[in-house]
């Protein structure tokens, strides 16, 4: 969930360096950090799926209201969105109402926000909108502030498929294994992608796979038939499924070539599909 704080402190000491707010609501000095009161991140420098972003930015331009209560009162209104425009969280309205003495005339409110960037979501161009208004100017300023996103490029599909099934050595490894082969009492461990299932109501998966392994006769020596389950709404949809599963070889395996069976059910999408991926022991 994107949370917002504003930090409405009248202290000039603390904006050191801020010009004085001209005639033009304005949203000024837009960064973006890593981590909060960070050093801002340089431009192009971005952020990974599964980061955090914190945002700050100054308001200026407003108008003060004149009599025996001079106060500013703004709303702001921030947004972010992935590179297809859903946004990645639910959107965030914060007021300032605080009083302003004529002392405080180069005061700008301090605006700090942040927000996550879904694990599950692709890489791309990603944008924060920030609108503000002015309820007592009627003035209204917005800007866009945009960052590239790093993450795993996992290609669409418009039906249930397991992308990238590859056989590692280790969990951690990043290569797989070309040609995928084993000994006996080695871990073979299985990694992909899954694409193509369909929502329900709130980005809502009921998706579940199973795993059996066919020995070199053809014949099933291991099943596993509901090997993971995903079941359940998110605000932001999953745009990718990981699977990961590792059998172990016992030391008197028979040598050959083995036959790993995946079966994805999306039981939204009412789609059941199988495919084969094999591997060898020496």
């Amino acid at each position: 969930m994107l949370r917002a704080t504003i930090a409405a402190v009248l202290s000039c000491a603390a904006l050191a360096g801020a010009s004085a707010p001209s005639q033009t609501l304005a949203i000024l000095k837009p960064s973006l950090h890593q981590y909060e009161d960070g050093p801002a991140v340089a431009p192009g420098a971005g952020f990974a799926t599964g980061d955090s972003v914190f945002l700050s930015f100054l308001v200026g331009g407003y108008k003060v209201a004149e009599g025996e209560d001079p106060h500013v009162g703004l709303v702001c209104h921030i947004d972010a969105f992935d590179p297809q425009g859903v946004p990645l969280a639910a959107s965030i309205r914060q007021e300032i109402r605080t009083t302003v003495s004529p002392e405080d005339k180069n005061w700008m409110p301090i605006v700090r926000d942040s927000f996550p960037i879904p694990p599950l979501a692709l890489p791309g161009d990603y944008r924060i909108v920030i609108v503000v208004e002015d309820l007592l100017a009627t003035q209204e300023a917005k800007l866009e502030v945009h960052f590239p996103v790093r993450g795993r490029q996992v290609a669409p599909s418009d039906t249930l498929v397991a992308r990238n099934v590859r056989f590692l050595r280790a969990e951690d490894d990043t290569q797989p294994l070309q040609p995928p082969i084993y000994r006996p009492g080695n871990l073979v461990w299985v990694r992909f992608e899954i694409v193509g299932y369909k929502f329900g109501e709130n980005n809502r998966l009921q998706f579940s796979y199973g795993v059996s392994v066919l020995g070199p006769s053809g014949k099933t020596v291991y099943s596993e038939p509901q090997a993971a389950l995903e079941d359940g709404p998110s605000f932001y949809p999953k745009r990718y499924l990981p699977g990961t599963f590792s059998l172990s070889l016992t030391n008197d395996v028979r040598p050959g070539a083995y036959t790993i069976v995946l079966t994805l059910r999306d039981e939204i999408g009412h789609q059941t599909v199988e495919s084969k991926h094999e591997f060898t022991v020496q």
